[in-house]
């Protein structure tokens, strides 16, 4: 028996970007992120959407990056075992099971509330995990988050839609609000955006992207209290061996020039 889950807005849809290239690449041989669980709410909504033809070529990156947010999430959570972790944008993802949160950090996930009712419906419940229906363009969904602890921020596929001003004041906001800590998502570069739109599997995302593209360094710039400490660039990681022989090639040929390498998906990871 399926559960389906009422209309969504369309920024609200996409949700399904991520979490059915992440179920896509659970079934391969030899996955790369293995989440079982995107399988599972796939098949309980019963989700099948022609505009989502995930191949291999195409969930490899998705799959990759939230690998890699959830090496730093879980890094942090070793450092800090006091730690809160906070999913901004968060849609249907799991990460809080798939990281195995220790009962001594509180895991907030931050979505529209018609997305965070869909989670209350399909996801079970776990310890210390919590909701947290809001737009993030709006300031007072922080009330909700305590102050005193070091924080640990991700956002897997957010950044493209939101303005850049949105984004400038998102970013400020968290590192005023919260104490310490540490934020990574994925860079939308000005060429990121560009390739985007003449790729057919993501092309109807286009309208709906609202950043025009930044650099990295970017966050730094727009505020003081953030240092970029590292830039983990998917060309150059280990997972690149699980690639489809073509692109594993062409990748390979590309990762020693950091130029290159920053044509592909980027994760960078600041401080405040």
């Amino acid at each position: 028996m399926t559960l389906p889950l009422p209309a969504l807005a369309p920024v609200e849809e996409t949700l399904w970007v991520t979490l059915t290239a992440r179920a896509f690449d659970s079934r391969l041989p030899d996955p790369i992120l293995g989440d079982t669980m995107a399988d599972e709410l796939v098949r309980k909504t019963g989700y099948t959407n022609d505009k989502l033809r995930w191949t291999r070529l195409s969930c490899v990156d998705v799959a990759q990056r939230a690998k890699k947010l959830d090496e730093v999430a879980r890094r942090f959570i070793a450092r800090h075992p006091n730690a809160i972790g906070i999913d901004l944008g968060a849609g249907l993802d799991t990460r809080a099971f798939r990281i195995d949160t220790p009962p001594t950090v509180d895991w907030y996930d931050v979505d529209f509330p018609d997305v965070v009712a869909a989670r209350r419906r399909l996801i079970p419940d776990r310890p210390h995990v919590h909701a947290i229906g809001a737009d993030l363009t709006d300031p007072t969904w922080l009330e909700s988050l305590p102050t005193d602890r070091p924080a640990v921020i991700v956002a897997d596929g957010l950044m493209a839609f939101l303005a850049e001003a949105d984004m400038i004041s998102l970013l400020q906001r968290l590192t005023d609000h919260l104490h310490s800590g540490e934020i990574a998502f994925n860079v939308y570069n000005k060429f990121t955006v560009r390739a985007a739109k003449l790729t057919p599997s993501v092309g109807w995302l286009v309208p709906l992207f609202k950043s025009p593209g930044f650099d990295r360094l970017d966050p730094v710039r727009w505020n003081p209290k953030l240092t970029l400490i590292e830039e983990i660039m998917l060309a150059r990681e280990p997972e690149v061996a699980k690639y489809p022989l073509a692109l594993r090639l062409w990748t390979r040929l590309g990762a020693p020039s950091a130029s290159l390498s920053r044509l592909g998906t980027v994760v960078a990871r600041y401080r405040f």
